[in-house]
């Protein structure tokens, strides 16, 4: 599913501005998005999924605005934090909860559960499974990134899926995310401060700096470089013309003056 951002502008009194002017995620892509704490990943995320209403512009998925119409919901999936979770049900209740707002049987639920156990510890699925408030980060943080797998949706939007997982299910999970674009073509969104996972399984990584995409490019084998330096402030000076690059091709937007 395709997903366009026009004159997008969010504004949150004085102290922060979100602004992307043209941001184009083509169907079957795995873009990243990355950023310092505060840089407006999340917010932009929430504006795709009309969790929030922009200022200015707007957000359209498969071609249809997010805000005036409800058709992608039911193509879209996505999990932002703990919020999304429903923390009085087990793992399982919770997925059979998720499975039934996109028309699956429980018999559909538990065959694509199949899939994850060995993603999932003892006390997540079966019988001496906790209630998803009792579960460690790290496991609540599993359930809620495997709930939005489950539908098998046109678009995967996930903020930070792997903050607080361990190295396994880290690896484990960048398995299952490019299994997911590979099998079923899968549009990702996916927004990190981890440098080395995004860019191993997006193929194109925007910076987010201050509200304003500072840079947007295809991932090669050296973006992981590239992005420790930015980050380091060594290359700052060096991303308005790769900003411009960005734009002209259609993949990004600089930002305003």
């Amino acid at each position: 599913m395709r997903l366009e951002a026009q004159g997008l502008v969010k504004q949150f009194g004085d102290a922060f501005t979100l602004s992307i002017p043209e941001l184009v995620v083509e169907d079957g892509a795995a873009f990243g998005l990355v950023g310092n704490n505060g840089a407006g990943k999340t917010t932009f995320l929430r504006l795709a999924l009309d969790l929030l209403r922009p200022d200015e512009g707007h957000v359209a998925l498969g071609g249809a605005r997010v805000a005036d119409s409800s058709g992608w919901k039911k193509r879209t999936s996505a999990h932002l934090g703990a919020s999304f979770l429903i923390d009085f049900l087990t793992p399982d209740e919770f997925f059979g909860f998720v499975g039934s707002t996109y028309n699956l049987s429980p018999g559909e639920v538990e065959q694509r559960l199949d899939s994850y156990r060995s993603f999932f510890t003892d006390d997540v699925l079966g019988p001496d499974a906790r209630y998803i408030r009792d579960l460690s980060t790290g496991n609540a943080k599993k359930v809620g990134v495997v709930a939005a797998l489950l539908p098998r949706p046109e678009l995967l939007v996930l903020d930070e899926p792997f903050a607080n997982l361990d190295p396994r299910s880290q690896i484990q999970l960048k398995d299952l995310l490019r299994r997911r674009r590979t099998e079923h073509g899968t549009t990702m969104v996916i927004s990190s401060h981890d440098l080395l996972h995004v860019t191993d399984v997006c193929e194109r990584i925007a910076v987010l700096d201050e509200g304003c995409i500072a840079r947007d490019e295809p991932t090669t084998p050296e973006t992981l470089d590239t992005l420790e330096a930015y980050f380091a402030g060594e290359d700052r000076a060096a991303a308005p013309s790769s900003v411009e690059t960005a734009t002209s091709s259609g993949n990004g937007s600089a930002r305003p003056a």
